[in-house]
């Protein structure tokens, strides 16, 4: 199967729109946004759901199959503005305190207002504390250092910061000339890229699809109920699109396209997971079968919300996962000529 190295390059230029909107779970209307408009400038019909997910039918007829992925991602929210005009925060996702320790952060006000600042310990300076090493990163020891002279909480509200305020994290979104994509939020942005490209590829080439099928976007993935709603009610079949994890003893690696046999939910769809893994045989591509004991996906919240369906997961390997994450251009060219292939039949 040719495929123009347009579609790659095409994915990996959403994925870099993607990744620069904030949008960390219950935060996602910029990003909801954004897709609306890129389906109905390809002349698709896009639909919003009541949670906000986005779901677009891209053609064809029969045994009608989704194919999601998820636009929310890591962040936090301000759990409690202390006396000194720092801000204690509480997590939003699942991630160790320290992959954001240092980062730069936004804090966007409820009034639209939107502050810069910076994740630190409460006590940072080596020069000052000799236990900076040893301390536990937890909602206790870190904070939030807003860029704004303030010293009080006071101060602090007359900035219109109040607890409950979103903060998103700076991605440093950077794409090598070696083809590899750095940044935080690939997960799973980088698979939201790839089906954007995918009906690009659908609707300029006219392919003839094996079946009815439907993008999903779902926005509550990383708080375990992405894809509990929004599913067309005839599904018989649901892929999530996320991403592949890289490490210990797995075979993925960012060069190629994850085939997930079984992640803390259980197996997947045996004949599902058996047709995709021939497939990407068949056309040769650089895959991968691989158990996540510690992962969790869209369809994993769609079957415990009752839905009668098939299941898989594939996506493109993902080094450093829920951190500052990395992938390259193989792995997403490989993704989505797996999948590419697939809804052709």
């Amino acid at each position: 199967m040719i495929i123009e190295s347009s579609y790659t390059e095409y994915a990996i230029e959403q994925i870099v729109n993607l990744c620069k909107i904030p949008s960390p779970s219950g935060f996602t209307k910029q990003a909801v946004e954004y897709l609306v408009k890129e389906f109905e400038g390809m002349g698709y019909r896009p639909v919003t759901t009541k949670k906000d997910s986005v779901r677009v039918d891209i053609g064809g007829e029969g045994e009608p199959l989704v194919l999601a992925a998820h636009v929310d991602t890591l962040g936090a929210m301000v759990r409690a503005i202390k006396d000194n005009g720092r801000l204690r925060i509480t997590k939003i996702g699942g991630y160790p305190e320290n992959n954001v320790e240092t980062e730069n952060c936004s804090i966007h006000t409820r009034t639209g207002k939107v502050y810069s600042g910076t994740v630190q310990l409460t006590k940072p300076s080596t020069h000052v504390y000799e236990d900076v090493g040893d301390v536990k990163r937890n909602d206790s020891t870190m904070e939030v250092v807003l860029d704004e002279k303030v010293k009080s909480k006071e101060e602090v509200r007359k900035l219109e910061i109040r607890t409950g305020d979103f903060i998103t994290f700076d991605p440093r979104t950077v794409v090598t000339n070696s083809g590899f994509i750095k940044s935080r939020h690939l997960d799973d942005k980088a698979s939201a890229g790839i089906l954007i490209a995918l009906a690009r590829f659908v609707k300029e080439k006219d392919i003839k699809l094996s079946r009815k099928v439907t993008l999903l976007f779902t926005t509550y993935e990383e708080v375990g109920h992405g894809g509990s709603s929004g599913i067309p009610q005839d599904t018989v079949e649901m892929i999530s699109v996320d991403m592949g994890a890289v490490g210990d003893d797995l075979e993925t690696t960012e060069y190629k396209v994850s085939i997930c046999a079984k992640d803390s939910q259980g197996p997947y769809d045996y004949d599902v997971t058996t047709r995709l893994i021939n497939l990407a045989e068949s056309l040769g591509l650089n895959y991968a079968v691989d158990i996540y004991p510690r992962y969790g996906s869209d369809v994993d919240s769609t079957l415990r919300a009752g839905y009668d369906l098939r299941h898989g997961l594939i996506g493109p390997g993902v080094y450093a996962s829920h951190g500052y994450e990395r992938t390259h251009r193989e792995g997403i060219e490989n993704t989505f000529k797996l999948l590419a292939a697939y809804i052709q039949g």
